[in-house]
């Protein structure tokens, strides 16, 4: 017998929330994370926003999970007293050029099974009369919600049904065993192993790396990683109130554009800009010299904000299997057994909206484990 039945690596939002679920029947768990704490990484350091779904290729795991995740987020939130509020989005077109790729976005989210309203410019404008617009999407299930107490609150739940969540350990070797498989765990310096019947890989950053040390072809499979960096900048308190809801233009490039959302606390920050990084280097600082292409990005759909109302608040790193001019690719959540691999699941490239799919996620690899 393996000491242990199954093991996660990783604990950021989606690895507890796989670890709240599959622990109710399956206690003999463990969660690894490397760092002094869970959800360090990319679970703390995004936008926090619920979306409805929008943006996806549908049928997709991205508009599926999302869908689906979106609406058991706002149950659990309501459940449990989790910080959440629908607080609904804009997604407007600012030139009459961007009215038809806002009618694409229109129609692809509908597509996807979200409710959706377009408004003109009068309706869009009695509703943000400081933003910028010629019309707009309406989200009504678009929201935010505090990562921490959703994290908080699967951790505390993983605990609860007798699973364990093991900080500062991290994976450092994976091999096959005849009891499924054998680890290789780092802890202050030390190293040891044990064996386990199944793995669930949701190592976030580094999961294309925890699937090559258990033999993936991480290239050929299409798994290897790079980072995306994105930056947040907080506006001054006096124009705190300029808007009330998620404002997200049009997108132009990648990413869903540099877009309006209103923190727990109850600021107003812009983000996240797309930066790619070299390698895999590590840089949370928010470069000053960024400020000013942020003011002009901010202008595009919020006017009365300058260059001087903004400061450097923070950033985010996010896992994208697509390359810098790339089309966006869809997650990986596959169990592996057509690579050897039976009862290893990879989760590689989750990124937006893993948040929202969380529970989601949680609920497909539970099928996949079982």
């Amino acid at each position: 017998m393996p000491d242990l039945e199954i093991t996660i690596i990783g604990a950021g939002v989606v690895g507890l929330a796989i670890a709240a679920r599959l622990s109710k029947k399956h206690p003999d768990l463990v969660v690894l994370e490397k760092n002094q704490k869970y959800g360090l990484e990319t679970s703390s350091r995004n936008s926090e926003v619920v979306h409805a779904g929008i943006y996806y290729k549908p049928d997709s795991l991205k508009a599926r999970l999302c869908v689906e995740g979106r609406d058991e987020l706002y149950a659990l939130a309501k459940r449990s007293d989790i910080p959440c509020r629908q607080i609904t989005k804009l997604i407007t077109a600012t030139t009459p050029e961007e009215l038809q790729k806002l009618e694409i976005i229109y129609r692809n989210g509908l597509r996807n099974g979200v409710p959706l309203e377009m408004l003109d410019a009068k309706k869009t404008l009695s509703m943000e009369p400081n933003i910028r617009s010629v019309g707009s999407i309406f989200s009504p299930l678009s929201g935010v919600i505090s990562a921490h107490a959703l994290m908080d609150y699967y951790y505390h739940s993983t605990i609860t049904n007798g699973a364990a969540v093991q900080h500062r350990c991290e994976a450092v070797g994976i091999g096959r065993s005849n009891k499924g498989y054998t680890l290789i765990v780092e802890e202050n310096g030390r190293r040891s192993e044990f064996t386990t019947e199944k793995v669930v890989n949701a190592a976030g950053l580094s999961s294309d790396r925890v699937a090559e040390m258990a033999g993936v072809d991480v290239d050929r499979s299409g798994y290897r990683q790079v980072y995306a960096k994105g930056s947040y900048f907080a506006v001054v308190s006096s124009k705190s109130k300029l808007v009330s809801r998620l404002v997200y233009p049009v997108p132009m490039n990648e990413g869903m554009g540099v877009h309006a959302l209103i923190d727990g606390g109850g600021r107003l920050k812009f983000g996240p800009d797309v930066e790619y990084l070299p390698g895999r280097h590590i840089d949370y600082a928010v470069a000053e010299t960024k400020r000013a292409l942020f003011a002009e990005a901010i202008r595009r759909i919020v006017p009365a904000i300058t260059e001087e109302d903004l400061t450097p608040d923070m950033s985010g790193i996010r896992p994208k299997l697509q390359r810098k001019g790339e089309a966006p690719k869809d997650f990986v959540i596959a169990e592996e057994k057509e690579k050897g691999l039976e009862g290893f699941v990879n989760l590689i490239g989750i990124e937006s909206p893993g948040l929202t799919a969380a529970p989601a996620i949680a609920r497909y690899v539970e099928s996949l484990v079982d």
